[in-house]
């Protein structure tokens, strides 16, 4: 009998089975890394003049662009004080040595989270919201929102600033979390952010009111899901987007960087950075799952949307604002908004230094300060003081509670006694029946001798 068709048969059964699974295996990733992107649609007529900046000023003033994407880096914070992932010097993993970690990425571990939760919140008191103060890049933002331009900020940072300067919440696409609300590991009790600023300024670790387990701010630990938010918006916003601007990253961690694949073809896309990133990934793993980006087309020879403004977040913001006509706006914007901040953190310290203080009293007592009398105080001495029968009656009150009390005490004495001679009636009997057994080893003794 021929089994060839037989092995044929098997063996393209075997290979279709090998396509299926590799089918499903790349779905199943693109779907839980956010790599799946929205219907191609095919590219209309180039919507800038020229791959440039003044292309891009000409486009958003021309009231055709009307939904702009931002993404966001850590690099639009540094100049709040915040420090960088990767910057040599004041990078945070940098800055995490001093606390003896087993490895700089510990600390964003949830398992290491449980055991030495102290670790982290010693960081988190250096970095915690209200702190540090928007950026220029941060009221750049605010101002697309003022003028209706804003469609949704993505943002890698956990720092609240975003906040801070006003975007709004339904604005905000905060892809790895923040600290604007916290949740117990054990309950998922929700709490909101003053609660956890209480403790970690009273370098308390915080625990669950309810169970006592211990409570995390919402921040996307390793090893943690994104939230659904950041998916659900990341699929329905980048087709409806006019313009993407991407600040102050990296774009080098996933899924937040395939983010700039999910824009139309005919979308333009500025990158301001201080270099030249997400020119896609050559990775061929990751291209055999589907999962590789296109990136950004910077140096394509065709390249007709992609423009690269070679600045730090700050001055390239300030640069954009003045070329569109809103910098005076920005500028005082940032005065004005830095001044009300200035007055809340003044409040807000006294009102914290003020509260500090009543603790400290309320825990410690007041020392009794020495006293210097007055001539109205010796006056006060000298006068004759006539009992009034309230006053006896008063006081035959107090006497009769002190009595009372002297009794209870009395009879607790003459309870403790009884007890303790209890006690000594049982140890006497304890050494006669010792006595007891003695002798009877002793007889024992002498009758074997």
């Amino acid at each position: 009998m021929d089994n060839s068709n037989n092995e044929e048969g098997a063996s393209g059964s075997s290979s279709s089975g090998l396509d299926f699974d590799l089918e499903a295996l790349r779905k199943y990733f693109q779907e839980k890394l956010g790599f799946s992107k929205s219907e191609s649609v095919p590219a209309g007529p180039p919507k800038l003049e020229n791959a440039n900046i003044e292309s891009i000023v000409k486009y958003i003033n021309s009231g055709q662009c009307k939904k702009i994407i931002t993404m966001a880096g850590a690099g639009i914070s540094t100049s709040a004080g915040i420090p960088d992932f990767r910057s040599p010097g004041s990078g945070l993993y940098h800055n995490l040595e001093k606390y003896k970690l087993p490895n700089p990425m510990a600390i964003f571990e949830l398992d290491y989270f449980r055991h030495r939760p102290e670790a982290f919140f010693t960081l988190a008191k250096e970095l915690y919201p209200g702190s540090f103060k928007p950026t220029p890049c941060h009221y750049f933002l605010k101002l697309l929102h003022e003028k209706g331009l804003l469609l949704r900020h993505f943002t890698q940072n956990i720092d609240n600033l975003e906040r801070i300067a006003g975007l709004p919440d339904d604005v905000l696409v905060e892809a790895h979390g923040s600290f604007h609300t916290s949740h117990c590991l054990t309950c998922k009790q929700e709490y909101a952010l003053h609660w956890m600023k209480e403790r970690i300024f009273s370098d308390v670790i915080p625990t669950c009111d309810k169970c006592n387990g211990l409570v995390k701010p919402d921040i996307v630990f390793f090893g943690e899901n994104l939230p659904y938010r950041y998916f659900h918006r990341s699929e329905t916003d980048f087709p409806d987007a006019d313009l993407l601007i991407i600040m102050g990253t990296s774009l080098v961690v996933q899924p937040f960087c395939s983010l700039v694949d999910n824009a139309p073809q005919d979308c333009p896309r500025l990158l301001l950075n201080k270099e030249k990133v997400g020119v896609g990934t050559t990775d061929r793993m990751l291209a055999s799952l589907g999962l590789s980006t296109e990136g950004l087309g910077f140096d394509n020879k065709n390249n007709v949307r992609d423009v690269f403004l070679q600045r730090d977040c700050d001055s390239g913001c300030h640069q954009l604002a003045d070329m569109l006509g809103w910098g005076e706006e920005l500028k005082q914007l940032i005065s004005s908004e830095h001044a009300r901040l200035d007055q809340e953190l003044k409040k807000e310290k006294e009102e914290q230094e003020a509260l500090t203080a009543s603790l400290k009293k309320t825990s410690l007592g007041e020392k009794e300060k020495p006293h210097h009398a007055t001539g109205a105080d010796t006056e006060e001495k000298e006068k004759p003081h006539h009992d009034t029968g309230a006053d006896t009656e008063e006081k035959e009150k107090r006497l009769s509670e002190k009595h009372e009390n002297v009794s209870e005490k009395h009879d607790k004495v003459g309870e403790t006694h009884d007890k303790v001679g209890e006690t000594h009636d049982k140890v006497g009997e304890t050494h006669e029946k010792l006595s007891e057994k003695h002798e009877k080893l002793s007889e024992k003794h002498e009758k074997v001798s």
